[in-house]
């Protein structure tokens, strides 16, 4: 057991060591850390008086430890130390002043006008020194202190200094709560104070003063508000990490009390590291006889750090890429690199890597005139059984700083947008986020998309293309902000893609969500023995070593991606007016063979705003300002990939053309269009490559055509001539 600690001398050493702890900037020089805060907080500067352990435990490591084992009693110590060292740090009258301070000095003033020279002054009547002071004590846990989870922290945590994780599940609004409260006696006039540290009190009602118990006129006490002190209360709702819970159990939850400074630093959703005092909770009355024996815990929170979810370093205390990880990242294929670092366990699927590195940066927004076009990518990724959906959508969790993850028979329509409940602290009626709000300027993941019941379905439509969620339940009328992008994963209708039926048949999904995604690839498992032997070679050799193969580039770490993309996403790039008449042309001619095909894949204006986005997104990628044709075409390229991939499948027991043979039926359809025999060179160029062909082929089609005598290209390489 620990030895018994002196708490005056404890009090001399806390001012010794908040007047005298220093520590050496960059150039050397003493900063007196917690000296420069007193006198910030002595001129109303400054609320929050944050006090490092680590910093104790260099001066004197017995003060660190009592306080890790006894925080609540040494929150008051700190607090009365520093209220006596606030006079000396005082330089100049402060100029914030509230109806408190005007209260309190007007009292004052009253009672040395009243009190006759040698008088005692009554105890009663002195102020309490919650109701004086106008700072708060918090306490940084040392960083040797490991993080609990919340089923570890027991009952041997006490009133000790605890630090756990976890995952915010909700916040009640921040409402005043009563610190001390101030009553007037009608008969006498008296003033009593009462500080209260529970969430109840029982009101006086007899005035305690001298005069009262003299006469014995049973003076009623009345509450003062105006006299009173109220601080900022915030209850939040902690749950623990999935990777915490033992198997078979369900999450643990715990209740964290936020009160002053400590309200408002996190919302439902965010991963944080909540480090406060653990205390029983207190009922009285009737409350006390219905819970018997048992006692109700909760944390007083004293620092809540918002954190990486993967992990354990700080969400803000991100720093700016250094100049060798800005190397490292942009070389010549950098696109590539990045893309093939996103789940480098998987293998193949590269165009559909990219388009998911696209969705996590993301477009960017645009509001003309209170209208508002979303800057989110929405991909849904259909397939056959075995492809590694699943396995994409998770790692997409796992990487995006802000994500939900759920699964179609799993969510219903008001666990994704919001529900309405009643607050068990208030007893009033309050909205209660779903998945779609928890992800807000993040991704949400929903696998299994074709098992979801269709009215659940529904309520998707609203986030897909408004950002927004409109509610109209129990007297509650509001509209919530979902800014998400939808990553989802479906089977076709059938369990594996029937090549005999059309596409409708298959995906068996409603014309008004599909046309809300952006990319809709269609992955098939089709038999192949080269592709065959290298994915089961790549398979075995994961399931062998936990690691991808060795490949011509090191993957880029989670941890770095996050960051880059982060850096990304500051860019707000735009479409200069040279490129808008090249969209507008490429957009015309999707229509028409999209009316030519009799494609299902409805081609509308939102394949246009999908361009716009993909463009801006390949942009941010790139860290520049302005939109390319490079950009414009890459986007392109993969909206054909992605049409593609739904039309290969119909082209069964069709003959498939050579990319030659499909580069001249592109050149020659131009002809027909324009009733011309001559086709400007660039134009042919930049529409086949449009269409997901290389450079490469394109030379190769014009030389062996050349050769055929069909056509002639001229020397300075502008025009093609049909003979």
């Amino acid at each position: 057991m620990a030895a018994k600690r002196d708490y005056p001398q404890d009090i001399d050493q806390i001012k010794e060591f908040l007047g005298n702890f220093y520590s050496y900037d960059e150039d050397g020089k003493k900063v007196f850390k917690y000296m420069n805060q007193l006198t910030l907080i002595a001129h109303r500067e400054q609320v929050s008086l944050v006090i490092d352990l680590d910093d104790v435990r260099d001066i004197d490591p017995a003060l660190a430890d009592a306080v890790t084992e006894n925080a609540r009693r040494y929150v008051g110590l700190f607090a009365d130390a520093v209220y006596e060292l606030l006079p000396q740090y005082k330089q100049r009258e402060v100029t914030k002043r509230d109806g408190l301070d005007v209260y309190i000095e007007h009292r004052l003033y009253l009672e040395q006008r009243n009190q006759r020279d040698g008088e005692i002054r009554d105890a009663s009547k002195q102020y309490p020194p919650e109701l004086l002071r106008r700072f708060e004590i918090h306490f940084k846990a040392p960083q040797e202190q490991k993080a609990l989870s919340i089923r570890e922290v027991k009952a041997k945590h006490i009133g000790k200094l605890v630090t756990f994780r976890g995952i915010v599940t909700r916040c009640t609004e921040v409402k005043p709560m009563l610190s001390v409260a101030t009553y007037t006696c009608d008969q006498c006039g008296s003033e009593t104070y009462q500080p209260i540290s529970s969430p109840t009190f029982m009101p006086l009602i007899l005035c305690p003063s001298q005069e009262c118990t003299t006469n014995k006129s049973g003076g009623r006490l009345y509450l003062q508000t105006r006299g009173s002190k109220f601080v900022k209360f915030q209850e939040v709702k902690v749950q623990e990490h999935s990777d915490q819970v033992p198997v078979g159990n369900i999450p643990r939850t715990s209740t964290v009390w936020c009160r002053g400074e400590q309200t408002r630093l996190c919302a439902p959703g965010d991963h944080v590291s909540i480090s406060g005092v653990f205390l029983p909770l207190m009922r009285t009355g009737f409350r006390q006889v219905v819970q018997g024996l048992l006692s109700e815990t909760f944390l007083e929170a004293h620092r809540i750090v918002r954190m990486n979810k993967t992990q354990e370093d700080e969400l803000d205390s991100q720093t700016e890429l250094t100049q060798s990880e800005v190397r490292l990242i942009a070389e010549e294929d950098f696109y590539d690199k990045l893309a093939s670092s996103i789940a480098p366990e998987i293998y193949g699927h590269e165009d559909v890597k990219k388009a998911l590195l696209l969705l996590l940066v993301g477009g960017v927004d645009r509001s003309p005139k209170g209208m508002k076009i979303r800057g989110t990518i929405n991909i849904c990724l259909m397939g056959d059984p075995g492809v590694a959906k699943s396995q994409l959508l998770s790692y997409i969790d796992r990487l995006a700083p802000r994500s939900q993850y759920t699964t179609g028979r799993g969510s219903s329509g008001v666990g994704l947008t919001a529900a309405v409940m009643r607050d068990p602290l208030t007893n009033e009626m309050v909205l209660e986020g779903g998945a779609l709000v928890l992800a807000d300027q993040g991704v949400c993941c929903i696998d299994e998309f074709d098992k979801m019941n269709d009215s659940d379905r529904t309520a998707i439509h609203e986030v897909m293309e408004q950002q927004t969620i409109s509610i109209a339940k129990a007297g509650i009328m509001t509209t919530l902000n979902a800014r998400v992008s939808i990553l989802s994963a479906a089977n076709p209708a059938y369990g594996r893609y029937n090549p005999k039926r059309s596409i409708e048949q298959n995906i068996q999904l409603p014309a008004a969500l599909l046309s809300r995604f952006d990319l809709l690839w269609l992955i098939q498992d089709k038999p192949d023995r080269d592709n065959d032997l290298r994915l089961a070679q790549h398979i075995t050799y994961v399931h062998q070593h936990s690691v991808q193969p060795p490949t011509q580039f090191q993957p880029l770490d989670m941890k770095l991606m996050r960051r880059y993309i982060a850096l990304c996403k500051k860019k707000n790039p735009v479409i200069p007016e040279s490129l808008t008449d090249y969209i507008v042309g490429a957009y015309v001619e999707m229509r028409k063979e999209a009316r030519n095909s009799k494609d299902m894949t409805f081609t509308s204006a939102r394949n246009l705003l999908a361009i716009l986005r993909l463009s801006t997104a390949l942009a941010r990628l790139r860290l520049v300002n302005v939109v390319e044709k490079d950009d414009v075409n890459e986007a392109m390229r993969l909206m054909e990939m992605s049409k593609d991939s739904l039309n290969a499948s119909q082209d069964v027991g069709k003959k498939v053309l050579s990319p030659k043979d499909a580069i001249f039926a592109i050149i020659r359809d131009m002809i027909v269009d324009d009733q011309m025999k001559v086709v400007v060179y660039e134009e042919a160029r930049q529409r086949c490559l449009a269409k997901g062909y290389t450079p490469q082929q394109f030379d190769e089609t014009l030389q062996a055509y050349e050769d055929y005598d069909v056509f002639h290209v001229n020397s300075a390489k502008t025009k093609i001539t049909f003979v």
